[in-house]
């Protein structure tokens, strides 16, 4: 299969995409994260999200140590070709790694962040 598709993305300098990860059913955004042409190429082969950890400067399969992978059901090219929008099957219903469904569990009330969602399972039992 030809890798021709990855080069109409607008990567940024350092080789990057944004990527917004999707339920697939609700449309409740899960997460935010990047991808380089690796990850990204991967994630479409084994259709499972892979995304690349600034952090730790490696491919990152989301779930390797929660179990809470993402199937990937669709990939999407905003129209500037520069973010990723995949809408996903979340495995164990948990995407963040507070063990909440969302990483965006916080909303802005009265000039304060406050948590609205609930944590679904306690973060020490899901990373051993």
């Amino acid at each position: 299969m030809s890798g021709a598709w990855l080069d109409e993305i607008a990567w940024t300098e350092d080789g990057l995409v944004p990527v917004i990860a999707q339920d697939h059913l609700s449309g409740r955004i899960l997460m935010f994260a990047w991808m380089n042409r690796e990850s990204l190429a991967l994630t479409e082969q084994e259709g499972f999200a892979v995304y690349w950890s600034r952090s730790r400067q490696r491919l990152w399969r989301k779930g390797e140590e929660s179990g809470h992978r993402q199937k990937v059901l669709d990939i999407q090219l905003d129209c500037d070709a520069d973010v990723i929008l995949i809408k996903i099957e979340q495995e164990g219903g948990i995407a963040c790694h507070t063990g909440r469904e969302s990483c965006f569990y916080r909303s802005l009330k009265d000039g304060e962040w406050q948590a609205v969602d609930p944590i679904l399972k306690d973060p020490k039992t899901i990373y051993k």
